[in-house]
């Protein structure tokens, strides 16, 4: 354990004995094996080496986590250290609330350098990282063996015309080829990059031009054709009454979702007899390219204890760190330990190769907005009520807005 043993290396003490407090989630949805893991290993480890740091970690349920954290920043009442959801970062670091690490730590580069680049990418807020990854996860291809065996295909869909290809034998066996909840960043950004598109250019100042090209026209048009033609349940355009894909795949009535790694864990209680098939997201023109999720470490600007809490996050950057929490079911955000986690969960390897090219969504305080206008305005053209190069056009007018807010 070379890499964690040179962050674990006893300091010493400070001059005054300080305690950090810690706010996230692990035990969300009761999820005891991560806050476990926190409490009785790692924190311990942590405070075992810095004499005179002592980690209080509260845990908020998920759901409440992001309220409650507006509602202290407008307080003043902030912990030192937040595990925020990586679509939170940039909102905060508007708000001015959190430390830029890129300017506090001499050895940000160092560490910054050793994660995958699209999840360090979700830190960063106009030309400043405010904080470093904490655990990470991508959505890739998850296939039903029982559906390809029905439609006898022997493999999923590698491209898109694969993906076009499959879907009139799977239709013959009542089978969708695709399934999705949705038409947000999340959904629909790995069907974009794949295609060779973008939403913005790469500044962040407009999305005219970007989001309603040619190549996103095509690609949306892809997904439009194969939703007229009965091939994606109308999930994908907010039905409640339809399947969820976390049923719909396992009994075989969807052939292919997009989906993470959390999904092993729910199938294996679920449907034990259901064995998933991990692959790349389908490629396109642009390759394949998916979309980062997770959560990243920031320390707060008004925070006292400042020095400790940058410790903290150097040690969530350690081997000891992020080996730990993969045994309990996150993703190491550092590629030198990918091999180790494959080792404990195999089908890991899958996500990690996607990571490899994945993407981060809008870097700005927004993108919820920006969710709520993708979703919108893409329905529209699911529904048939507009064409798709007149849906994207007139999202890609909003979006202009907020990004011209956001710079303003």
């Amino acid at each position: 354990m070379v890499a964690g043993a040179a962050v674990m290396l006893a300091l010493p003490a400070l001059a005054q004995d300080v305690t950090i407090t810690f706010w996230g989630s692990y035990g969300n949805g009761g999820n005891s094996t991560q806050q476990d893991a926190l409490n009785n290993t790692l924190i311990p480890a942590f405070e075992a080496a810095h004499p005179g740091i002592k980690v209080q970690y509260v845990d908020v349920p998920y759901d409440s986590l992001l309220q409650k954290l507006t509602t202290s920043a407008a307080g003043g009442e902030l912990p030192d250290l937040v595990r925020a959801d990586l679509g939170w970062v940039p909102q905060f670091a508007k708000l001015g609330v959190l430390v830029p690490l890129s300017d506090a730590m001499a050895d940000f580069q160092e560490l910054a350098d050793k994660t995958y680049p699209g999840v360090l990418a979700t830190n960063l807020y106009k030309g400043k990282y405010y904080g470093l990854p904490l655990d990470t996860n991508t959505r890739v291809l998850v296939t039903s063996q029982e559906a390809l065996d029905a439609a006898g295909l022997s493999a999923p869909p590698a491209t898109f015309d694969e993906l076009k290809a499959s879907a009139g034998k799977l239709k013959e066996a009542g089978i969708s080829v695709f399934a999705d909840g949705g038409l947000g960043a999340w959904n629909i950004m790995p069907w974009i990059w794949s295609g060779g598109g973008d939403i913005t250019d790469p500044e962040l100042t407009k999305s005219t031009g970007y989001l309603d090209s040619a190549q996103n026209v095509a690609t949306i048009q892809m997904l439009v054709d194969l939703y007229n033609a009965g091939q994606i349940p109308n999930l994908i355009i907010g039905n409640q009454g339809a399947t969820g894909t976390s049923d719909g795949l396992p009994s075989a009535e969807y052939a292919n979702i997009f989906d993470g790694p959390w999904m092993a864990g729910i199938w294996k209680d679920q449907y034990p007899d259901f064995t998933p098939i991990y692959a790349s997201v389908p490629a396109g023109p642009g390759g394949s390219v998916s979309v980062v999720g997770g959560e990243d470490i920031v320390v707060t600007a008004s925070s006292p204890n400042q020095e400790a809490a940058l410790e903290f996050v150097r040690f969530t950057q350690s081997e000891l760190f992020q080996v730990e929490m993969v045994k309990t079911g996150q993703m190491t955000v550092l590629p030198a330990y990918a091999e180790q986690q494959n080792a404990i969960a195999p089908f890991y390897a899958t996500f990690a190769e996607q990571l490899k090219t994945a993407k981060n969504r809008l870097a700005i305080s927004s993108a919820s907005k920006v969710d709520g206008i993708l979703n919108t305005e893409l329905t529209a053209a699911f529904k048939g009520e507009v064409s798709v190069q007149d849906a994207l056009t007139k999202a890609a007018g909003q979006i202009d807005a907020l990004l011209a807010e956001e710079n303003s």
